[in-house]
């Protein structure tokens, strides 16, 4: 089965804790590396693969998040925006904005991003899996797994022929990249709070997570120093290209 994988979705309702002070005025999703925002590498690349609407949540700070990327017109998607009074974590996010993310539609395959992710991953190749999963009966998800950081030895999870499991070694740690079934969501009223985790963790035991690998250059921003790691790299990188 072939269908559009148009949706993505960037989850920017953060407080950025680890980022303070930086956060403290300015919403983590907008800090820059490489002379860009964070968020604005995520939806240059989303355009790129072909994504056209792209929802955001927000609750800190998130009035200048939209004054800052606007309608999305610039980069030639629609953007559109989920507020959150208090962070819902991501599948209360979800839930939050299923009216955006459906359009009425029975249901949506989309894609989930963090907002604090930097990732040279190419958008394009998770269409494949698009019509895989809509086909199910049963909604499931395709997680992108990267090499274990320095800061997340352990892992989260293993991934044996293409399907992620809670139990095989060696273990890769979870992108923040992933392929969501909306109808996954719907049983989750608006407005609760509540973490991805236990559907992860659901999803993989009923063997309904398929995966990938990706080797490229993959950052997880979460303090200063690792912010100031990734702008010296962007930077040094373009001015290779530059030369």
């Amino acid at each position: 089965m072939t269908m559009s994988l148009t949706k993505a979705m960037i989850f920017a309702a953060g407080r950025g804790e680890r980022m303070r002070p930086l956060t403290d005025h300015t919403p983590k999703p907008l800090l820059e590396a490489g002379g860009k925002p964070l968020i604005v590498w995520q939806i240059e690349r989303l355009a790129l693969a072909g994504f056209r609407t792209i929802v955001i949540n927000h609750a800190w700070l998130g009035e200048r998040i939209e004054a800052a990327l606007g309608d999305g017109s610039r980069w030639g998607v629609e953007l559109r925006y989920s507020p959150e009074q208090e962070a819902l974590e991501t599948a209360g996010g979800i839930a939050q904005a299923l009216p955006l993310l459906e359009d009425g539609a029975s249901s949506e395959i989309f894609l989930g991003v963090a907002g604090d992710v930097y990732a040279d991953f190419d958008y394009a190749v998770l269409h494949a899996q698009a019509g895989r999963l809509a086909a199910r009966p049963e909604p499931g998800m395709h997680l992108v797994m990267v090499p274990n950081p320095p800061f997340h030895p352990a892992g989260d999870f293993g991934l044996v022929d293409g399907v992620v499991s809670g139990d095989a070694l060696p273990r890769l740690t979870f992108g923040s990249i992933a392929l969501y079934d909306t109808r996954m969501f719907r049983a989750l009223p608006r407005g609760t709070r509540r973490a991805l985790t236990p559907y992860y963790r659901d999803t993989i035991a009923r063997g309904l997570a398929s995966g990938e690998r990706y080797d490229g250059l993959w950052e997880n921003v979460g303090t200063p120093e690792q912010l100031q790691v990734l702008d010296e790299r962007l930077r040094l990188a373009a001015a290779a290209r530059s030369s």
